[in-house]
């Protein structure tokens, strides 16, 4: 055991019992794995959302992984489309939806809830984590020093196979743009949308972003590079059919995190 897992484990231990708040991302999964396997069966719950904002397949990924390792696993509607402040999509948004989920869990245990969260999310705009304190949420991987390769290291370990290079995958709410009301049938066309560049190109890094002046895929810069016209023209028209009723403008654009977010 490395200086770093070892203290993550004492940290663990302080701790339990735990309930972990499980995206389905590689950072929660890591450490929903770490910690039933360092706590044994019972001291460790795990708590995943639905939501039209969370892909089915970050749910199936959980649901799969905690049959295969015999977690107790609690899947709910942490109701942040319930809220109005959510739905209207503020620079802060991130707020309210963590407002609703570590609610959510808290009224479904009394344990110590804990987050996937690392050390490189504490240099980003993360409203999120101001919803974490109000809940006294704690971040497990900050207090032992794990960032994101860490992480990934940790879950190579773990023999999670594939899944320690699971790309990140942001909530689906985090390619709307700023402002622009947060609708069910959005976040379906983003994922949608989404999964048929990923097919066609395989590029390394995909985002939809739903902007007022319309669709603009970001692609990382190898993959925007290699586009030809007939890509462009191609994919245009295939997104086009992914939503009938309106017409958006589709552009590509090189990728840049947190391009969604307005400040203004």
């Amino acid at each position: 055991m490395s200086e770093s897992t070892a203290v993550l484990d004492t940290v663990l231990h302080s701790l339990e019992p735990v309930a972990i708040a499980v995206s389905g991302g590689i950072d929660s999964l890591t450490l929903a794995t770490f910690a039933h396997r360092t706590l044994g069966h019972g001291r460790a719950t795990m708590h995943h959302a639905t939501s039209p904002a969370v892909p089915a397949e970050a749910t199936e990924r959980t649901r799969d992984l905690a049959a295969r390792q015999g977690w107790k696993l609690d899947i709910f509607d942490a109701g942040e489309f319930a809220d109005p402040n959510y739905r209207a999509n503020p620079v802060n948004r991130c707020f309210f939806c963590k407002t609703s989920l570590y609610g959510a869990i808290a009224a479904r245990t009394a344990c110590q809830i804990l987050s996937g969260t690392n050390t490189d999310d504490l240099g980003e705009y993360r409203p999120g984590l101001q919803a974490a304190r109000a809940h006294r949420v704690r971040h497990p991987f900050v207090e032992a020093g794990f960032d994101k390769p860490a992480i990934r290291r940790l879950a190579a370990d773990l023999d999670l196979g594939t899944l320690a290079a699971l790309p990140a995958a942001p909530c689906l709410a985090s390619r709307v743009e700023t402002g622009i009301r947060i609708e069910g049938p959005i976040l379906a066309l983003v994922h949608a949308t989404e999964k048929l560049v990923a097919a066609a190109l395989s590029p390394t890094t995909i985002r939809c972003r739903i902007r007022r002046a319309g669709i603009v895929i970001e692609l990382d810069k190898p993959t925007l590079d290699r586009l030809t016209r007939h890509d462009r023209e191609t994919l245009t028209a295939r997104i086009a059919a992914l939503a009938p009723l309106r017409a958006y403008p589709v552009c590509f654009a090189a990728y840049r995190t947190g391009s969604a977010f307005l400040h203004t």
